[in-house]
């Protein structure tokens, strides 16, 4: 059994990845949302000729694009998110509404069933720019991405969460989340991966064990630098369990205010999953190439 000191464990970062696969970036407070943290995975980029959305997974220059909300709660958008790429020409932005308008959607294109992970994503809209002329996001993103895409943001069906073993009659919805509305992970869990990448990077390729064998592992760069916890894209990372992977036994998460144990329901989480990590974390999200 993991001791876990819960009046210890705090927040110390919230991230919000507002386009699937694309940077993400650190806020000080987020609404939440049934379907996640507000405007998380709310935008993907698709396949334009699949139909397929994409992740970095398979197009690694994904964590290249820089989305930044700008929220403004008077405007009837809600703000707009602005988009950038830096092609070796120099660097290209775009604005899209946050929260398009009726008029607005009913002039955008829907394609009607979109696909990740070979499931059904339900409908999502082509988004459009705020600004008149010129090339269209999904243009600018197919020529730095190098293919034919579009960028969507997701339709009114919802998208509903597999059930699991412990949850089989889940009633969840997404939006383009892998599989569930909100990812958690803890300090401890990435300093304890840090250090094991560091052990393995200091005992050189032929060191016996699955990990000397991290095909691609640059040895000299990883004996001392730490894995950033950006490569795990969790939205929330708190410190102050003091285990390792403790959070992989958590059952449910209140979030009180600071000075307060008052545990209140509709201030909490309930884990229905552990997140069986991809190799998206082997893409340095500084340069978007896979360096292991």
């Amino acid at each position: 059994m993991v001791q876990v000191d819960n009046g210890q464990i705090r927040v110390t970062k919230i991230l919000v990845h507002p386009i699937k696969s694309c940077r993400g970036t650190s806020v000080r407070e987020v609404r939440y949302t049934p379907q996640g943290l507000e405007n998380d995975r709310k935008w993907a980029v698709l396949d334009s000729v699949e139909n397929k959305i994409l992740t970095a997974r398979e197009l690694p220059r994904l964590v290249l694009v820089e989305p930044e909300l700008r929220c403004d709660a008077s405007s009837p958008t809600k703000g707009k998110l602005v988009v950038t790429v830096r092609p070796d020409s120099g660097p290209v932005s775009f604005a899209v509404p946050i929260e398009p308008t009726p008029d607005m959607l009913s002039q955008w294109e829907i394609v009607s069933d979109t696909s990740l992970f070979d499931r059904s994503a339900q409908d999502a809209y082509i988004v459009q720019s705020l600004s008149r002329g010129g090339p269209s996001p999904s243009q600018i993103l197919s020529d730095f991405l190098g293919r034919p895409v579009h960028l969507i943001v997701k339709g009114p069906t919802p998208r509903s969460c597999l059930p699991t073993h412990a949850f089989p009659t889940l009633k969840a919805t997404a939006v383009f989340q892998d599989g569930y509305p909100v990812l958690f992970a803890s300090e401890e869990s990435l300093e304890a991966v840090a250090q094991a990448v560091n052990d393995t990077a200091k005992s050189g390729p032929d060191s016996p064990g699955a990990l000397g064998k991290i095909g691609g592992m640059d040895h000299a760069r990883w004996e001392k630098e730490k894995v950033p916890i950006e490569r795990f894209r969790p939205n929330i990372v708190v410190r102050g369990a003091g285990t390792p992977f403790s959070e992989d036994i958590w059952e449910k998460v209140y979030v009180t205010p600071r000075g307060s144990n008052t545990k209140d329901e509709s201030r909490s989480f309930t884990l229905v999953s552990r997140c069986a990590r991809c190799l998206l974390p082997n893409v340095d999200p500084a340069t978007g190439v896979r360096d292991a």
